[in-house]
């Protein structure tokens, strides 16, 4: 096998949550363009069946599944039409997430509800989208990747809600890799900025002049954003082959910062 034969991912079979734009999106896209069958997953069927055409245009099989990942059964439901319509599950990537009501909070001034909620969305999901996948993969083992994000790591004043809740799933990333070896590899990746849809909205970025000065602000040592495909490709990598000596890590894609 040459060392690009190692990244492909003919005849797998994924579930990826939050398929339906932005960072799932090219998630879904990029696993396809290597070889993989998709089972998307996103609260709006519509977002969802525009991947699906686009997966399908690649000679791939898609299959377009309406969730709500904090519901167990719901979660249930997936898994078993990903098995039913494409074959054994073999990757699964909880990607759904970010801030439920698109407002960062300080720790102190967050009401409970927002808190729970939160934590639900973040941590909640990974961990029942783990269960479920564990569940479901074959004896040959299988893939789980939770994205996780920068704010993982250190102090998130301003964004403390947010930034616990992805710290938790890095614990949960390498605790999870401990109790399913050697039959699953469990990992994270942890994108650094990436001007998506969902994060200029609670950056309150309008404008170019806003973005580039928030990147100034940012510091980030190769001095630019990073892409939706910069954060598939490092999934790809997780997923294939490739990295089938690597489990309990969280890789951060955040351009050195």
């Amino acid at each position: 096998m040459s060392i690009l034969d190692r990244f492909k991912l003919d005849g797998e079979v994924a579930v990826v949550t939050g398929a339906g734009k932005g960072i799932g999106r090219a998630i879904a896209i990029g696993l396809a363009e290597a070889g993989a069958n998709i089972a998307l997953a996103a609260r709006t069927a519509d977002d969802l069946d525009d991947v699906a055409k686009t997966i399908e245009a690649l000679g791939r099989k898609a299959i377009a599944v309406p969730t709500d990942v904090t519901s167990m059964d719901a979660l249930e439901y997936l898994a078993e039409q990903t098995t039913e319509n494409l074959g054994k599950l073999s990757i699964w990537v909880s990607n759904a997430g970010g801030l439920p009501d698109g407002t960062p909070r300080y720790l102190t001034r967050t009401p409970e509800e927002n808190w729970d909620a939160q934590i639900e969305l973040n941590l909640k999901a990974v961990w029942m989208g783990a269960v479920v996948a564990a569940k479901h993969m074959p004896e040959d083992g299988g893939n789980i990747i939770s994205i996780s994000s920068r704010a993982s790591y250190g102090g998130q004043i301003k964004n403390g809600p947010y930034g616990a809740s992805k710290a938790a799933v890095n614990s949960l990333t390498a605790t999870l890799s401990l109790e399913l070896a050697p039959k699953i590899r469990v990992n994270a990746v942890a994108p650094g900025p990436i001007p998506t849809e969902n994060f200029e909205d609670s950056m309150g970025i309008d404008s170019e002049e806003k973005r580039a000065a928030l990147l100034k602000q940012i510091g980030i040592p190769l001095q630019r954003y990073g892409t939706e495909e910069d954060i598939a490709a490092a999934v790809v990598y997780m997923a294939s082959p490739a990295s089938s000596w690597v489990t309990g890590q969280c890789l951060f894609v955040t351009g050195g910062r």
